[in-house]
């Protein structure tokens, strides 16, 4: 496996182990993420709002995974649940056939994490970060230092020297959040809009690691609204819609007799056609 992973990158992710012995994790031995039954609701009635409304999905090994939707699906709450940082109301979740809840140790030293507006240590540069974080993870000092440098010269962070991250633009903080994810190279990457607000050239970078990073065997989940980017990447979907999944599979076996993946997401998620009618007034000059 370690033969077939490109140059730049820490050594291929670990093979995954199943050790969940529930009818569950046999069921779905061959998927890096599996979620059975996955409910959030926040507030209480009658003004409760059900975000995640008893979800399943298995997510193939080795693919490169999307989930998509309009803003307010619960896309965000699936994925803080998925990756311990939000509680369930009901459900399980197993990541490489660990249970997040009943085994938070051994999923989480299984994924990386890139959630929508993580706070980062600022007040450290680029490389000591990796370094303390890949301390934290208990992995020996010159691995992390290997494994940093690879990552900073391949994520193209090495100009950025001793800089701050304080100091990083939004492509950048993308990136070193991207690495430290990577450091201890899980079977699994969850990110939440990894490449929103991000300049073109950083986006293409991390679209390019990524691509990698599957190709060695390792599995990418990651949340977009942008249907075009899900089409180029990803060899998998699932459309949310109000806190429900309303379809899952194979990228072209969800996009169907359609277009693209764009007009079948309108169709999945019931989005109308834009109005002709109204706003006549635009374009008129003022009295």
């Amino acid at each position: 496996m370690d033969d077939a992973r490109p140059s730049g990158l820490p050594s291929g992710p670990p093979v995954p182990a199943y050790p969940d012995g529930s009818q569950l994790g046999r069921q779905h031995a061959g998927s890096a993420l599996v979620i059975s039954g996955l409910r959030k609701v926040f507030g209480a009635p009658p003004r409760e709002k059900v975000a995640v409304d008893s979800i399943d999905l298995a997510v193939p090994a080795g693919s490169f995974f999307g989930l998509v939707g309009p803003n307010g699906a619960g896309k965000t709450t699936t994925l803080s649940m998925v990756t311990g940082l939000l509680r369930p109301d009901a459900g399980r979740v197993l990541v490489a056939g660990h249970d997040v809840w009943a085994d938070p140790v051994g999923a989480k030293a299984r994924m990386g994490v890139l959630p929508d507006g993580l706070r980062l240590f600022e007040r450290l540069s680029g490389p000591e970060l990796l370094s303390y974080l890949g301390r934290l993870r208990g992995m020996p000092a010159d691995v992390v230092r290997q494994r940093s440098d690879e990552l900073i010269q391949v994520l193209d962070l090495a100009e950025a020297g001793g800089r701050l991250v304080a100091d990083y633009s939004t492509g950048m903080r993308k990136k070193i959040t991207l690495a430290a994810a990577m450091l201890h190279s899980p079977p699994v990457l969850l990110l939440d809009e990894p490449l929103e607000a991000v300049d073109p050239v950083s986006a293409r970078i991390i679209r390019s690691v990524l691509s990698r990073y599957t190709r060695a065997g390792g599995t990418v989940i990651f949340s977009s609204h942008v249907m075009a980017l899900v089409q180029e990447l990803c060899s998998h979907v699932a459309v949310m819609a109000q806190g429900r999944i309303v379809a899952a599979g194979p990228i072209d076996e969800v996009r169907g007799s359609a277009a693209s993946l764009d007009d079948a997401f309108m169709d999945l998620v019931g989005a109308g056609e834009v109005g002709e009618g109204g706003l006549s007034w635009l374009g008129s000059s003022p009295a």
